[in-house]
């Protein structure tokens, strides 16, 4: 393995985490996939199908989130929100946030 792709694994394995994050805190408003997707394109933050599908799906089993069928624009699509455990893990990582970037902006200095 190169340098390249060692350094590739490790930004992969970077954003995972803050994936998670950032997808629980765009939530807090119901958005669809696709609409969710382009939201967090739109604030700087670039996310495939194919990493957010079945994030999303691992989030609502895990009871973070909830969702239903709802037909807009004569498609059925499947609208996703925050639950109630859901906000209470995000305010609970949002404190780890800050909490790791601050020390982290420390260690970087």
């Amino acid at each position: 393995m190169t340098n390249i792709e060692h350094y590739l694994k490790l930004k992969l394995e970077l954003r995972r985490g803050v994936l998670v994050l950032a997808v629980l805190a765009e939530l807090r408003q119901e958005h669809y996939g696709y609409s969710l997707r382009k939201v967090l394109l739109n604030k700087g933050l670039e996310i495939d199908e194919g990493t957010l599908y079945p994030l999303v799906r691992r989030l609502e089993k895990q009871q973070f989130l909830t969702s239903e069928w709802r037909e807009e624009d004569k498609r059925k699509k499947r609208f996703y929100r925050l639950s109630s455990i859901g906000e209470e893990v995000l305010v609970k990582l949002t404190q780890d946030w800050k909490d790791v970037e601050l020390s982290l902006n420390r260690i970087l200095d």
